[in-house]
């Protein structure tokens, strides 16, 4: 649910919620009819446990899995899977090749971006140290244990860095960054994008100093394209972390860390197999080769012939949608590294044509056959609205299919249920105790409200966090939400949704990548006017 309103063609831009908070209910009521046959092999794998696939027309976002794996890598890995060997001597044959495709010093394969952030940590924490990995997260009595993240570069993804144990310090300007640094400054992490390709807390100007305080530099760059020579590393960063999954068309379950040779092989120290704190990342033998496959075919793939054919689906559909009198598409071409691919901007009138770009994207995931789509920000209602096509991901055939139903929906929208103008039967204003039932545990939350007609605004007090609310009574049905974004990135969104009923309201909670939970709310005992 949550990815939906993502940035589609920015950098892991995983901190924005959706309005499509239905979707995950959805996906678990047709995985609750799945046929009792078993795992079928062949094109039909996923539906014979109850699984739809989907044509993606959104980019490289996990949850939908990422992207496919190039049939290189495919074969690489089944005859990987063939043949034992010992793990060290793999990764170690594995760094010397990255790093002569990649003219990095040395290279390595992760359980995917986010591990390769964490080994990469640990290695400028504890160095290969066997006495100090054993002892991480506990950094109690380690020499070094802080790491200077900018602020233009906290983000949700950060937590791959603090699961280590260290303790973050933020600097907003290059005064704050240059007092950031100490003796126990172990490291800088910088989240690659636009804010860190210029000014003063750009990679080059933070290496710069980084160098001169003798402190590595780490390099976020997980959904970028892969560059040779290494754009970050040439920028003096002394290591760089991507994501096999992406662009590269890996492993999805993999993650790729090239930089200083030192540093990189310390990382595989402080992996798994080895034991510790990682030994929950592990890396197999399928994925490093099947990784390392990935990179090889990087270096021989016809990147702008691969550009071009985006280009000439989107074409394709764009043509088809702007026969729909109202409808306007128009390509984009970034200039970024990060999810580098063109998309196809369609946009049209709601009130004309019946149906918001949310509601288009919504019904074309939920019927068949099945496609992801992100929406266009809606402008208020009635006025302008749309949904984008994102090309990155799409197999040949599928820009076909994505044009023949964008332009059946939108030349035929499907009806739109009336709003109800049922008076509502109570006023909801004062405050409310909430019990959410979560999947293994329960917590007690508050919501102040105050009601005007059908519309509800107020406050929602969680465990640790109060934060605005809106919402809607409309009958005895009730529909309320809040969301707030941590200073990190992380981001909570609660969508309440349930009936009025002899002074109770009960309902399901959507929290978008947290799934679902159960919730009932009584009457506070004593009131207040608000």
């Amino acid at each position: 649910m949550y990815e939906f309103f993502k940035n589609t063609l920015g950098r892991r831009d995983l901190f924005r919620g959706s309005t499509l908070a239905a979707l995950p209910a959805l996906f678990r009521n047709r995985l609750a009819a799945a046929p009792a046959v078993g795992l079928q092999l062949g094109p039909d794998l996923y539906q014979s446990i109850g699984v739809r696939p989907l044509i993606n027309a959104r980019g490289t976002f996990t949850i939908i899995s990422g992207s496919l794996m190039l049939p290189e890598v495919r074969a690489a890995m089944a005859e990987a899977a063939q043949h034992h060997v010992h793990i060290d001597e793999l990764m170690e044959a594995v760094g010397e090749r990255l790093a002569r495709l990649t003219q990095a010093e040395w290279g390595m394969v992760s359980c995917g971006c986010s591990a390769a952030l964490t080994h990469a940590t640990a290695a400028c924490v504890a160095g290969g140290n066997p006495d100090l990995h054993v002892r991480i997260p506990n950094l109690s009595g380690f020499p070094r244990d802080e790491v200077i993240i900018p602020r233009h570069s906290r983000n949700v993804y950060d937590a791959a860095v603090r699961s280590v144990g260290v303790r973050v310090v933020e600097a907003g300007t290059a005064q704050e960054l240059e007092a950031a640094f100490g003796p126990r400054t172990a490291m800088v992490y910088i989240l690659a994008g636009p804010q860190a390709d210029n000014g003063p807390l750009s990679t080059k100007a933070i290496a710069q100093l980084a160098k001169q305080k003798d402190v590595p530099v780490l390099v976020d760059a997980a959904a970028e394209i892969l560059t040779v020579p290494n754009v970050h590393l040439e920028s003096g960063a002394a290591l760089v972390a991507y994501s096999g999954g992406k662009c590269i068309r890996g492993p999805q379950t993999a993650g790729l860390l090239l930089g200083r040779k030192d540093l990189v092989r310390a990382a595989w120290v402080h992996s798994s197999p080895h034991h510790g704190y990682a030994r929950s990342m592990k890396i197999g033998k399928e994925e490093a080769i099947g990784m390392l496959m990935a990179v090889e075919m990087w270096m021989k793939r016809d990147h702008q012939a691969e550009w071009n054919g985006w280009l000439s689906w989107l074409d394709h559909i764009a043509k088809c949608v702007s026969a729909v009198p109202g409808v306007a598409a128009s390509v984009r071409e970034p200039s970024g590294l990060s999810n580098k691919t063109p998309s196809l901007s369609i946009r049209w009138d709601a009130a004309r044509l019946g149906i918001s770009g949310g509601a288009v994207a919504k019904h074309l995931y939920t019927t068949e056959p099945r496609i992801a789509l992100p929406t266009g920000r809606e402008r208020g209602a009635g006025a302008e609205t749309g949904v984008s096509v994102v090309p990155y991901m799409l197999s040949p055939g599928d820009e076909k299919v994505v044009a023949d139903r964008l332009y059946a929906v939108l030349s035929n929208p499907p009806r739109q249920e009336p709003a109800r103008t049922d008076p509502p039967p109570a006023d909801l204003t004062g405050r409310w105790d909430v019990r959410i039932e979560y999947l293994a545990s329960a917590s007690d939350h508050v919501l102040h409200l105050r009601q005007q007609g059908g519309v509800i605004e107020g406050t929602h007090q969680g465990d640790f966090v109060s934060r605005d609310l809106g919402g809607s009574i409309e009958g005895d049905q009730v529909r309320l939400s809040s969301a707030y974004t941590e200073r990190h990135g992380d981001s909570l969104m609660f969508e309440f949704s349930g009936k009025l009923a002899g002074g109770e309201i009960a309902g399901t909670l959507e929290m978008g990548e947290y799934l679902q939970a159960r919730w009932v709310a009584t009457r506070h005992p004593f009131q207040r006017a608000l």
